[in-house]
C-alpha cells in the first residue's frame, strides 16, 4: 500500500508543497481512494505536482463532515463519494458560533457526486473498509464537545469514521480527525475485521495537549505493539512531541510519500 499525503497542516523539507490546516491523503493499495479533500483545493495542486491525476481515483472517502476535512469537495465532481448520513448537517464551534460544516448540502452531494451514505461498516474495495459510525466504549474519549448543531444541540460529531486496511502485517487504521476517539477507532476496526494485530495508525488523533486522554491514548498504543504511528492535522505540537518520546512516532508533511 501506498500513502501520498496531499494536504496536511504544515510543509516538509520539501518546500514545493503547499500546505494548510487539514487533512487529505491518497491510498493506493487494490482501488485508489482519496481520503479527505481539505479545505481548499490544495489537495489538487499538490496532486498535480506530483503527477497524480485526481479524475483517476476509484473512490472518495470522507471521514466527516468538517470544513478543514471536506471544503475541497466544491472543486470536484462525478466521483463515488461514501461516508455518513450526518456528514451534511449544519454545525458550529461554540466559542463564537462560526460554521464549520460542509459547503454543500445532502441535495446539493447527491447530484455532483455518486453519494454512498452509511452508518454501518461496508468494503470499499477488497481490503479497505470504511467504519462507518464508531461506538464509543471507553471511558475517557469522546466524553466533551466544543461543537453544536442544527436545533442548538451539542455535536459530537457522529459521523466521524476510519478507514482499515488489511495487510500482510495487520491493520493499517486511517483516521481523519478522530472525534470518535483513536482507541475507540482501532478497537473497532479490530472487532469488525476480526484482525487483532493492529500494524499501523495515521491521520489525526484530535489531541490537543499532554493531558490525561492524551497519556491514557499513548498506554493503549503501548499495549497494542503498534509498529508505526504517524499522528497528524489536529494533534498539536506538545502531543506531538510526547508521542515522538514515548512511541518514536513520525509526523507527516505535505507530499510526503510512505509505502507499507
Amino acid at each position: 500500500m501506498r500513502l501520498t499525503i496531499l494536504n496536511d497542516n504544515e510543509v516538509g523539507a520539501q518546500k514545493q508543497y503547499e500546505a494548510e490546516h487539514g487533512l487529505s491523503f491518497l491510498i493506493e493499495d487494490d482501488k485508489t481512494i482519496l481520503f479527505d479533500v481539505g479545505p481548499s483545493d490544495v489537495f489538487l495542486r499538490n496532486a498535480k505536482q506530483l503527477g497524480i491525476d485526481i479524475e483517476d481515483i476509484d473512490y472518495i472517502v470522507l471521514s466527516h463532515g468538517h470544513w478543514d476535512h471536506g471544503n475541497g469537495l466544491k472543486f470536484i465532481k462525478n466521483q463515488k463519494l461514501n461516508c455518513h448520513p450526518e456528514c451534511f448537517i449544519k454545525r458550529y464551534r461554540k466559542k463564537d458560533a462560526s460554521y464549520i460544516g460542509l459547503p454543500i448540502s445532502l441535495e446539493e452531494a447527491k447530484t455532483k457526486f455518486d453519494l454512498i451514505l452509511s452508518k454501518d461498516p461496508f468494503n470499499v474495495t477488497k481490503n479497505i473498509l470504511f467504519l462507518g459510525e464508531i461506538p464509543r466504549k471507553n471511558n475517557f474519549e469522546a466524553k466533551t464537545t466544543t461543537f453544536y448543531k442544527e436545533g442548538n444541540e451539542d455535536d459530537f460529531v457522529i459521523d466521524d469514521s476510519a478507514l482499515a486496511i488489511k495487510s500482510e502485517n495487520g491493520l493499517i487504521i486511517i483516521a481523519g480527525c478522530s472525534h470518535a476517539g483513536i482507541c475507540n477507532i482501532i478497537e473497532y476496526a479490530k472487532e469488525v475485521t476480526g484482525i487483532g494485530k493492529v500494524h499501523a495508525v495515521i491521520g489525526g488523533f484530535h489531541l490537543k495537549k499532554v493531558d490525561e486522554i492524551t497519556l491514557k491514548t499513548i498506554d493503549y498504543f503501548k499495549s497494542e505493539k503498534i509498529e508505526k504511528i504517524y499522528p497528524s492535522h489536529c494533534v498539536d505540537k506538545p502531543v506531538l512531541e510526547k508521542f515522538s518520546d514515548e512511541l518514536g512516532s513520525k509526523r507527516l508533511y505535505s507530499g510526503d510519500i510512505i509505502d507499507f
